[in-house]
């Protein structure tokens, strides 16, 4: 490049970057909103509203009190298919000890969604993630991905991938004695 293209190139970034910091400064519209918590071990666990597949809709803080698993899956994920009976047997063992079990699918179709689970036989509630803005929320980037949230709402551990009934049990013991 010869030097007088140097110098404007130079002059055009410099000129972009006044710019942007008079932008920057100007009062105006623009509002900045607080981003909403995200989830990590030994806090709180982002709180959400979300429809059901059974057709209500269901409130992360309303489950406060007991334990929760959290499964975030889809019909397509293989891997979630593997893991799905072992959910349903915490689910039928520890339910009606208080365990709450909840599946939150991922961005599909509630027809799709109900048709899977009758396909496998499952029972335990399912919320809808249509947007997938819980999971966006919620930093799920691979499916299946499992939040153990104790009787106070805090993650007390994360498991991404499919879990082994020995698996759960293991990690049932951060949040349920």
């Amino acid at each position: 490049m010869t030097r007088t293209r140097w110098h404007t190139l130079t002059a055009l970034i410099a000129l972009l970057g006044l710019a942007a910091l008079v932008w920057g400064r100007v009062p105006g519209e623009r509002t900045l909103t607080a981003l909403p918590p995200a989830p990590a071990i030994g806090h709180p666990a982002p709180d959400f509203t979300l429809p059901t597949l059974a057709g209500g809709q269901v409130t992360l803080s309303d489950l406060a009190g007991q334990p929760v698993v959290l499964n975030f899956w889809a019909s397509w994920c293989g891997p979630c298919r593997a893991e799905m009976p072992e959910l349903q047997r915490l689910h039928d063992r520890l339910g009606e000890a208080g365990v709450a079990v909840l599946g939150v699918n991922q961005g599909e179709s509630p027809d799709t969604a109900a048709a899977f689970l009758e396909k496998l036989g499952l029972s335990f509630p399912v919320a809808l993630d249509q947007r997938t803005g819980v999971s966006q929320q919620y930093l799920v980037n691979s499916l299946p991905t499992t939040f153990f949230i104790d009787r106070e709402g805090v993650i007390r551990s994360t498991f991404i991938g499919p879990m082994s009934d020995a698996v759960i049990a293991q990690t049932l013991r951060s949040i349920y004695p």
